[in-house]
């Protein structure tokens, strides 16, 4: 899984606006479930009860019940003296594995221990194909707009970061930033809707344009015309310090429910969060393939949220992802705040999927693929009940999964080996490949003949390259898994993730950036439908940083040519205060601090021997 790094780049800290994150508390998360939970297994699902004396394990020591009590049970081991009750033998001759595919099956899996007659088949055994699901979606995949539509990007833009959620964000910062500023000597200014705009066009353009330091932007060193000329670096920081996305008054009365079942950990994200996942649903349908898995936003900072994952030495916030397969297009998402967002019993990978697939607003007939952390037998039979086919690696140890011993691979098996077992409609099959691969799924034949060409140690022990053969579940989930990684890639193209303390903004600026990967495919798909060529990753984005610039041009930090002024003024010079140490501004033409302005044009300008900018500024503008 592809992660977001972190940039390394610093806003000056401000000190009139505190950053110390209050709301970072005590993480409780030392326990074995989340261990487990880094390791990439599932508390319920993958934690192994003792082994009976005899060698044999039931379904009911591996198989997680939906209640409490019985959950509790299952994971207990079982009793010494327990006996495991015997299965009569039975007296009808065994199967061809052709006729186990049609039969029915109870819900709850069959043990493999327990079955004499289990045993893997190899490629050269036939498998019958089960039948293929009927794609039947809720709408026509794709963009939910016109085909014909002639949508600039901004207005594509805007579908995600509509104008109540502007009007909010814009509402809560200058609530939030006139609360945080009471008493200080600098008051805080209210800023306003274009200002907003402003903003997320430096944003962005920041991901395009990257320096280790925020104030390098409007360093004269580099003398970037575009951020100087769009806002100040001290509006900038300001906004920055005072984001804010909820209302101050709610997050005081949430945080008087901490450690209450009542305390909302996400109550700080949520008019855009909830809005942000309804408008990823409803501007695109995927197409039949589509994938889930977890995506971590890189953070340093350590609350209750954050989690690590071991495999790339990262830590950040957490969320799960429904992506489009083939486009990248992330449809569905939720942030894992430290529990399950369903509480069945079934654990964390079951609960996840069941609450990012909602068959009534996608239809039926999906094919959805997953990682091992996901995969187990109880979910694809509850997913088959929703008319959703899966594929997806698996850990052997997982409940429900076949444990059968005869005909498995040799110990030093060669590469390409194959091995399969059918129970009812689910496909387990192993591979080899550089490492032994183990995968289930409910809508693939064992072996349909195909091979593909792998780097092998010849009988002269030198390297060569042979045809082996490769199961086509294999080869389906290597195409299709990467969804959410190409969901990833779109974002992650010059992604806008700032350096922050704030966890809420970490997670702002990377719905910033879920925002602006689904309006490239947007826009991509678009523009295929119409027959014209759409923008590359760099282009569309200087074109939606112009654009969201013009949406705020009323309130530019850099005017253009002043107007003459009224009849009986003149443009005199004047301190901003009386001590001219205090008040200082940054110079409209050289842009250091200077103590002057004019007295008509409000414009802060040097009058020095050296920098005479005030008469240079005022010939350049006519005035």
């Amino acid at each position: 899984m592809e992660v977001l790094e972190e940039k390394k780049r610093d806003s000056d800290e401000d000190p009139e606006i505190s950053e110390d994150e209050t709301e970072s508390e005590g993480a409780s998360f030392d326990s074995e479930e989340e261990d487990m939970f880094i390791d990439g297994m599932d508390p319920v699902l993958d934690r192994c009860p003792s082994e009976p004396s005899d060698g044999e394990i039931s379904d009911e020591d591996w198989e997680p019940e939906a209640t409490a009590e019985k959950s509790k049970q299952s994971l207990s081991p079982p009793s010494p003296t327990t006996k495991v009750p015997e299965t009569p033998p039975s007296t009808e001759s065994p199967r061809p594995v052709e006729q186990e595919i049609g039969s029915k099956s109870p819900h709850t899996p069959q043990s493999a221990a327990a079955s004499s007659e289990e045993r893997w088949h190899d490629e050269n055994e036939a498998d019958i194909e089960p039948p293929q699901p009927t794609f039947r979606p809720s709408r026509t995949p794709g963009p939910q707009l016109s085909a014909t539509s002639s949508s600039t990007l901004l207005e594509l833009f805007q579908l995600f970061f509509s104008t109540s959620v502007m009007t909010t964000i814009v509402k809560n910062t200058n609530a939030y930033g006139a609360k945080s500023m009471e008493g200080n000597a600098r008051p805080w200014h209210d800023i306003s809707m274009q200002e907003m705009y402003f903003y997320l066009a430096l944003v962005i353009y920041m991901g395009i344009t990257k320096f280790s330091d925020l104030t390098d932007y409007w360093s004269p060193f580099y003398s970037l015309p575009f951020p100087r000329s769009v806002m100040s670096r001290r509006k900038f920081l300001a906004i920055s310090h005072a984001l804010h996305l909820s209302d101050p008054d709610v997050d005081a009365e949430n945080e008087g429910k901490r450690g209450t079942a009542d305390f909302d950990r996400l109550c700080k994200i949520k008019p855009l969060y909830l809005q942000l996942v309804e408008a990823c649903k409803a501007q695109f349908h995927p197409a039949q393939n589509i994938a889930v898995d977890e995506r971590v936003v890189a953070s340093k900072a350590w609350i209750g949220l954050q989690q690590h994952m071991e495999e790339n030495l990262t830590c950040g916030y957490k969320l799960f992802v429904l992506a489009d397969s083939r486009c990248g297009y992330t449809w569905n998402f939720f942030v894992y705040d430290g529990k399950s967002p369903v509480e069945n019993g079934k654990g964390l990978s079951y609960e996840s999927v069941m609450a990012l697939i909602d068959e009534k607003v996608l239809g039926t007939g999906y094919k959805l693929f997953m990682d091992e952390f996901y995969t187990s037998p109880m979910l694809f039979k509850d997913l088959l009940q929703k008319k959703v086919w899966a594929c997806g690696t698996v850990q052997p140890n997982r409940a429900g999964v076949p444990r059968a011993l005869t005909n498995d691979f040799p110990r030093k098996a060669p590469r390409g080996s194959l091995r399969w077992l059918r129970d009812n409609e689910l496909l387990f099959v192993k591979w080899k490949d550089a490492r032994e691969v183990m995968m289930c799924t409910t809508f693939h034949k064992a072996y349909k003949g195909d091979t593909v060409q792998k780097r092998v140690k010849g009988d002269d022990g030198q390297p060569k390259y042979k045809d082996v053969p490769i199961p086509a579940v294999v080869t389906d989930y290597n195409t299709n898994l990467e969804g959410v990684d190409l969901s990833d890639t779109v974002i992650g193209y010059d992604h806008v993730l700032l350096k922050t303390k704030k966890w809420y903004k970490t997670l702002f600026y990377h719905f910033v950036g879920i925002a602006v990967g689904n309006t490239y495919v947007l826009h991509r798909e678009l523009a295929r439908a119409n027959g014209t060529r759409p923008f590359t990753q760099k282009a569309f984005r200087e074109t939606l940083v112009l654009e969201l610039a013009h949406m705020g041009s009323e309130s530019n930090a850099t005017p253009g040519p002043a107007s003459p002024p009224p009849p009986g003024v003149s443009h005199r010079p004047k301190f901003t205060a009386d001590d001219s140490t205090i008040g200082r501004r940054k110079c409209r033409l050289c842009h250091q601090k200077t103590a002057l302005i004019c007295v008509s044009c409000d414009a802060p300008l040097c009058l020095l021997p050296n920098r005479n900018c005030f008469n240079e500024w005022h010939d350049q503008n006519g005035l």
